[in-house]
Order: structure tokens, then C-alpha cells, then sequence
């Protein structure tokens, strides 16, 4: 089964999230940060780094919406006359 059949979101360029994990996209995206914070690096640099933590945060926020919208429908599932969906916490 493939990530993409298990509801892994898609990645932010329309490939497939199997590439990355949510905790390779965060580690990644903080390894962009830390060296974009560092300096040294020349503008085109940084715009590509920039643009690459772009990519990444929306893997990470596509991660974390199919978690929320998980979470929602099994606490839908189990209480299904008091569950809001839209808010599952």
C-alpha cells in the first residue's frame, strides 16, 4: 500500500508525501531555518532555501490537517449525537 492510499496528503508540489514524512518535513524545515538564521549566504541562496521551506511547511500543515480531520471523524464515530467535526477538541 502506498502512502498516498493510506491518506497521506499530497507534497507541495503535487508529488507524492511518501517522499517525505511529517518528521522529515519538520526536520528539514528547521534545518532551512537554522541556516537561512545563520547568514552567509548569498540572496539567491537564501531565496532558494526560502522557497524550500515554503514547500515544506505546507507538507507539514497537509500532515497536520489529515491528522486533525482523522481525529475528528473517530471522535464522530464514537460519540456520533454530540460530535461538531469542525471542532474536535
Amino acid at each position: 500500500m502506498s502512502a498516498e492510499d493510506a491518506g497521506a496528503p499530497p507534497s507541495a508540489d503535487g508529488g507524492p508525501a511518501a517522499a517525505l514524512s511529517y518528521e522529515q518535513a519538520r526536520d528539514q524545515l528547521t534545518e532551512v531555518v537554522r541556516r537561512l538564521e545563520g547568514g552567509g549566504l548569498t540572496l539567491e541562496q537564501s531565496l532558494e532555501l526560502w522557497e524550500r521551506g515554503e514547500r515544506l511547511a505546507a507538507i507539514c500543515e497537509q500532515w497536520l490537517e489529515g491528522a486533525r480531520a482523522r481525529l475528528a471523524a473517530a471522535m464522530a464515530a464514537r460519540a456520533p449525537e454530540s460530535a461538531d467535526p469542525a471542532a474536535p477538541f
